[in-house]
């Protein structure tokens, strides 16, 4: 049997910091989580035209106006849809290139920034 004085643990200072560094990660974490779940929806916005046949999408309006459609149902306002996508028919084929980026403060001058670039090739229905 051990006594008191010989057995370790963790002080009350040592949990406080495990509990603070725990709090900024958690809060650097739903900062950022939304700004993917909105990337992930445009993605499959953009994919969605290519199997999405009764959608009828032949021209660059259409695309616009099928991926503004989609941003209202997905709740995303906090993006201007014509600095973030550029479209272009090349081949029979959308060529869509997406690229954002999204800053959101964690301590006074600290941002959180969040970049997006990607290129797609969508086959036109």
């Amino acid at each position: 049997m051990k006594f008191a004085r010989s057995q370790k643990g963790m002080s009350i200072l040592g949990w406080l910091m495990v509990l603070s560094l725990v709090a900024f990660f958690a809060s650097a974490a739903f900062k950022v989580i939304p700004h993917y779940l909105d990337q992930m929806a445009l993605e499959k916005m953009i994919l969605s035209v290519e199997t999405d046949k009764a959608a009828q999408i032949t021209t660059v309006g259409d695309f616009y106006s099928h991926m503004s459609k989609g941003m209202q149902v997905n709740s995303i306002r906090d993006l201007k849809l014509d600095d973030a996508l550029k479209v272009t028919i090349e081949n029979n084929e959308f060529l869509v290139h997406l690229k954002y980026e999204k800053r959101d403060p964690l301590i006074q001058n600290i941002d959180l920034v969040v970049h997006f670039d990607k290129e797609y090739r969508v086959r036109m229905p």
